[in-house]
């Protein structure tokens, strides 16, 4: 394992192994918070992509104020929900109607592997506001800590744990429906 100053210093040189390494590293996890987003396996896919693509071209950018990883996941959850954006504007929906539309058509993905709740769940978290939303999936599903969170998001630890309550009052209000 390469330590992050040796590593961050190795991205700045272009250099190929060290990229290697960076995705070997990060390509999992990273891959199912943009799935989480996302909600498709091939947009996740591409997403990933272009995220790894901008990390490489942006490394010099990073200054070192957060861990790699924070600054990583910020990028991911930018190309994510640029995605989604450019989704709506594609199919003419709004932010909220192009949420539930992914949701419709995650039934219909051969990857997803959730039952009745877990698509339940999937459709409540659609209709959440994006920062609870993506609040509640990093705490809930990724077990972060609001400390992390807070890098990635650049967001407050008390505005992220007060987004993460009204959440799961939100979901739980959704789930007795």
């Amino acid at each position: 394992m390469i330590a992050e100053e040796t590593l961050v210093q190795r991205l700045k040189q272009k250099d190929s192994k060290a990229f290697e390494v960076l995705i070997d590293t990060h390509k999992e996890r990273l891959y199912w918070h943009i799935r989480r987003i996302v909600l498709n396996h091939d947009d996740a896919n591409d997403v990933l992509q272009n995220t790894f693509i901008k990390v490489f071209r942006s490394i010099d950018g990073f200054k070192g104020d957060s861990k790699l990883f924070s600054w990583i996941y910020r990028i991911g959850t930018n190309e994510a929900l640029t995605f989604i954006k450019v989704k709506s504007k594609k199919l003419g929906l709004g932010m909220d109607e192009v949420q539930e539309h992914m949701v419709n058509n995650l039934e219909a993905d051969v990857y997803f592997e959730g039952d009745e709740i877990q698509l339940k769940l999937q459709k409540a978290l659609a209709k959440l506001p994006e920062k609870q939303k993506l609040v509640f999936m990093m705490k809930y599903f990724e077990e972060m800590k609001y400390g992390e969170i807070s890098a990635i998001l650049n967001t407050s630890v008390g505005g992220l744990k007060a987004s993460y309550h009204l959440a799961v009052k939100k979901i739980e209000s959704y789930l007795k429906e």
